[in-house]
């Protein structure tokens, strides 16, 4: 019997921890994302450290109603660089999005983004039984996008007018996908690229 998507577990890599998200690590939290002021960029939303608190009780919230697991992600010292989550959970489909992801600057454009959504893929996939996986991101965020691409993911298309963004402006989201048959080759990219030389 395949366990529950929003059962709480620990993925381990070389690079990366996932650890079940909880309040202890609010402090932490908050240094990560002074790493860089990421709460600053407009087309995403990363939590402030004023807001961590309530951030973190909102994600456990969801995770309590089942329809988000969230993580704290650390890097291989133990130490707390960001946070990220199975999220929109669709038991009945088999589908999840991997999303609601931030690192600090630090550790963007390491190998520690790449080995969490290995972990988080391979969990989904291959211990989950998902069928898809969907990553969204805002049109204008292409930094995530060119990382989600990079991923192996297909773009599946684009939602017009989505969202009403906290500075008032329209979200247009590019939604993108990973599904179960094309999760073999997507894992040995991945694995090819954990493993290349830089």
């Amino acid at each position: 019997m395949k366990p529950a998507i929003c059962s709480p577990v620990t993925l381990l890599g070389q690079h990366a921890r996932l650890v079940p998200l909880s309040l202890d690590h609010a402090p932490a939290q908050c240094d990560a994302v002074r790493d860089g002021n990421l709460e600053q960029l407009w087309y995403t939303a990363v939590p402030t450290p004023e807001g961590m608190v309530a951030e973190i009780e909102r994600r456990l919230g969801l995770q309590a109603a089942r329809s988000m697991l969230p993580f704290t992600v650390q890097d291989a010292t133990g130490r707390v660089v960001g946070m990220t989550t199975y999220m929109n959970v669709d038991n009945a489909n088999q589908r999840l999005e991997i999303g609601s992801t931030w690192y600090a600057r630090s550790v963007q454009r390491t190998p520690l983004n790449t080995e969490c959504k290995r972990m988080l893929l391979a969990h989904a996939f291959d211990s989950l039984g998902c069928i898809a996986v969907e990553f969204r991101t805002h049109r204008f965020n292409t930094q995530s996008r060119r990382a989600i691409e990079r991923l192996g993911a297909q773009l599946d298309g684009m939602l017009r007018n989505h969202q009403v963004a906290a500075n008032g402006t329209l979200r247009d989201t590019a939604v993108y996908s990973i599904t179960a048959d094309e999760w073999p080759t997507v894992r040995a990219h991945l694995d090819w690229q954990l493993t290349r030389p830089r």
